[in-house]
């Protein structure tokens, strides 16, 4: 897998201070996408063990509050493995830190989407779901950009059989 950036300090992708790391390559290419070159799957550098201390060590202080995935698309099928190995790693290393996903696929597919796309599901907390509609952007939306997106409370998800969404992020 190849990345496109690893930002130290991102308060727009999540609540608080985090550490994003933008994946490289997906195949939604959603018209009005921010980030077009990341559809790419060879954009940017190689994602590797480097890579990955390097974001558990941006992770540890106490004021950096947890870690976004983005892209590109996280749950591409050959962007999985790697990105499931940085989450296995953050929860084992860093378990208080929080674990955003944003991702084109709708929850209720990605049981279906690669080998990993369950156990990645489940290592996460909130999962930014469904494809960026431009017909739908709305500027005023907190963490997502079109209002068909939903903000997923992944575990009661998860426990409760179905979507449940993240209190007080929806507005």
């Amino acid at each position: 897998m190849n990345y496109a950036d690893i930002k130290k300090v991102d308060v727009a992708n999540g609540p608080g201070v985090r550490v994003s790391l933008f994946v490289s390559g997906c195949t939604h290419r959603c018209e009005g996408c921010f980030n077009p070159e990341t559809w790419d799957f060879s954009y940017g550098a190689p994602f590797g063990e480097a890579e990955i201390v390097k974001i558990l060590a941006l992770l540890a202080p106490d004021h950096i509050r947890g870690l976004s995935l983005l892209g590109g698309e996280p749950f591409e099928p050959q962007n999985q493995a790697p990105v499931l190995e940085l989450v296995r790693r953050v929860r084992k290393e860093l378990p208080g830190k929080s674990i955003w996903c944003y991702t084109g696929y709708l929850y209720e597919e990605l049981d279906q989407i690669g080998d990993h796309g369950r156990e990645l599901l489940e290592l996460l907390d909130v999962l930014v779901d469904g494809p960026f509609v431009l017909a739908k952007k709305d500027l005023g939306l907190r963490f997502r950009g079109s209002n068909n997106q939903r903000i997923i409370d992944v575990p009661a998800s998860l426990h409760g059989g179905g979507v449940r969404l993240a209190d007080g992020y929806m507005k």
